[in-house]
């Protein structure tokens, strides 16, 4: 018999989000792990329902839990699903009185279609809103810039996009304008970065799935995977969490052996409304908690607000269609086709797994 060839990395990537799916099941299972599935509304291309893939490892009532989940930003999904494939060909050692939980896609619309958003062109990490009073507006500066965002046509040639954007960047401050847009808007239904008006069905259910899931929980650490921010390859970890946050940046930064960053605006990023951590705040008892964002950076900024904002054009003026070029072209730039890319991705997003594992359940 051939020995079994090993698998690189990029390996893990799947075509389609019905792949990642199907191999998602099939690996979760043969690990051991309990299968979980929370139905959404929305359809997968092929016409099958959608739902958030959830397995998990170890005691069914644990007091400690790492929850590692991707796919909010629903294409990014593709880097998270191969680094959760690559954890799951490893083994896994889980303490007697924890578990550790996989979260494949929290937006499986956005994966299946080739969306950033979901069904109702929701950014879900805009979405999880604590204080309803802050689920309102938008900021001047993105009102100002709604025709260069969200334009209701695009020209048959070049619209000097970019040329543009830099300009507005000149007059605004390239810090500035870069919050001003990515920080979450609630004015705009049709328009990029939009938290919707209401909490999403998804976000609702995933709520409640931990809420019942976690009652027994003292602490829990989250890991969740984005790509798109950020110098080509460049990993960066963004920390929050129910703590002295300085404090435990700095702790576990010293576990990691790599810097982790607590305030994101002095790195080059920006703030967000209803980012996916708030949803540690809305438990009920709430455990102490640990939320770090992983990211990959891919193409410049403005090359990837620009993919953003046709797609966006595209799908609300056209063609909704997972193969519209303007699709592949966001996939592309959140999830580059480069070998060494996605080689770098899955070794770091399963090596950073695993030293939180050991940091967690030491």
């Amino acid at each position: 018999m051939h020995a079994k060839q090993r698998m690189t990395g990029s390996d893990y990537f799947s075509k389609t989000y019905e792949i990642a799916r199907s191999r998602f099941i099939a690996a979760a299972c043969a690990a051991g792990g309990q299968m979980d599935e929370i139905y959404l509304d929305a359809m997968s291309p092929v016409g099958s329902p959608l739902a958030i893939e959830i397995a998990w490892f170890g005691l069914d009532n644990p007091s400690r839990v790492l929850i590692h989940s991707s796919g909010i930003h629903g294409v990014e999904g593709f880097a998270g699903s191969a680094v959760q494939l690559a954890l799951l060909d490893s083994e896994l050692k889980i303490p007697s009185d924890a578990a550790l939980v996989l979260v494949h896609c929290l937006n499986p619309y956005g994966m299946a279609w080739l969306r950033r958003v979901n069904e109702r062109n929701v950014d879900l990490n805009r979405n999880f809103v604590v204080d309803p009073a802050v689920r309102t507006g938008a900021a001047d500066t993105y009102r100002r810039l709604d025709g260069l965002l969200n334009p209701d046509r695009l020209p048959a040639g070049r619209d000097l996009f970019y040329a543009r954007a830099l300009r507005s960047g000149l007059k605004y401050g390239m810090p500035a304008l870069r919050q001003a847009v990515a920080e979450g808007q609630y004015e705009f239904p049709e328009g990029l970065f939009y938290g919707g008006k209401e909490f999403e069905k998804g976000a609702r259910l995933y709520l409640a799935w931990l809420s019942h899931h976690l009652k027994t929980v003292r602490s829990v650490f989250a890991i969740d995977v984005h790509t798109g921010l950020g110098n080509w390859g460049q990993e960066t970890l963004y920390l929050r969490s129910g703590a002295d946050q300085t404090q435990e940046a700095a702790k576990l930064g010293d576990v990691l052996s790599q810097q982790v960053i607590t305030d994101a605006r002095a790195h080059g990023a920006y703030e967000i409304r209803g980012m996916l951590c708030e949803v540690f705040t809305m438990l009920a008892p709430e455990p102490e908690w640990s939320f770090l964002l992983q990211e990959f950076g891919t193409y410049s900024g403005l090359r990837v607000v620009n993919a953003l904002r046709e797609e966006n054009y595209w799908y609300h003026h056209g063609n909704t269609s997972p193969q519209h070029r303007s699709r592949r072209q966001l996939k592309e730039m959140l999830v580059p086709a480069n070998r060494e890319w996605r080689d770098s991705v899955v070794d770091r997003g399963v090596s950073l797994c695993k030293r939180v594992m050991a940091h967690v359940f030491s």
